[in-house]
């Protein structure tokens, strides 16, 4: 296991439905962080488009240049590679978060909160299966923006012969969070850590989208505390954090207020 988990968080604007151009955006932005300096780089959600309903123009497989793109990246940078886009497959779309690794092996996870102000659930089909992914012996569990705001879905559980491990280290969540709501926004991703002792990252845009609405960023790091670590706003920031693995069990270990937490059972529809 790696003691410390070096994380990069890209918060940048986005081209409106513009696949071709967000990929090359992002491989400015990657090129200049230097190859060891990072064991993940989190893009934002709909990284490739912006958060659109035009799933019919916007679409890629998971044979499409973008996930070539990612596989690419992963090599190049030897470190694993994330964000979310528009996935068509069986004839259905997915808000879909792929998480890449350095040796072109992928895992996914469908977004399974759809965000109904903006018809979400009627252009895309929703996941009912939660990721929890190995990055170099640390345990990330994958969320996509709405996710947040529904504790039960990614409520930590416990065992006690796993030396205060849990079922994970870090919880992630990949946004296009407007600024209007970021109240919440900041408010869930503390909340989140401090009920599942775990560090959370959220990665958000900035910037206006295609329908004129305004994201402020607000990308975080937050501790197992509820610490905030890092939050940068308004501005295209490259984000860097160390995560410890010494300081996270010493915090369970020292708090073990998981101990008195309610047992429970998730039942995926």
């Amino acid at each position: 296991m790696k003691p410390i988990l070096k994380v990069t968080v890209i918060q940048s604007n986005l081209h409106w439905e513009n696949i071709s151009a967000n990929l090359k955006m992002f491989d400015e932005k990657i090129s200049s962080i230097k190859k060891e300096e990072t064991d993940m780089i989190v893009l934002p959600e709909m990284f490739t488009t912006g958060f659109t309903m035009n799933a019919t123009n916007c679409f890629e497989t998971m044979n499409g240049k973008a996930i070539e793109w990612m596989k690419e990246k992963s090599i190049q940078t030897n470190a694993a590679i994330c964000g979310s886009l528009i996935i068509k497959e069986n004839e259905q779309f997915f808000n879909r978060l792929i998480w890449m690794q350095p040796g072109g092996n992928l895992f996914s996870y469908d977004k399974h909160h759809l965000f109904r102000l903006s018809n979400e659930h009627k252009t895309y089909t929703s996941g009912n299966q939660r990721q929890v992914i190995d990055c170099k012996g640390w345990r990330i569990n994958l969320s996509v923006c709405y996710d947040l705001r529904f504790p039960v879905w990614t409520r930590q559980q416990f065992f006690s012969d796993e030396n205060y491990r849990g079922e994970y280290d870090v919880l992630l969540y990949v946004a296009n969070w407007p600024e209007r709501r970021n109240t919440a926004w900041k408010a869930l991703l503390q909340a989140r850590a401090i009920e599942n002792q775990c560090y959370v990252i959220g990665a958000n845009r900035v910037g206006d989208d295609g329908n004129n609405i305004y994201h402020s960023g607000d990308s975080s790091i937050i501790s197992p505390s509820g610490e905030i670590m890092i939050c940068e706003s308004n501005d295209e920031k490259i984000i860097f954090a160390e995560l410890s693995m010494e300081e996270l069990i010493a915090f369970r270990r020292t708090y073990q207020f998981w101990k008195d937490a309610d047992n429970f059972d998730l039942h995926l529809s």
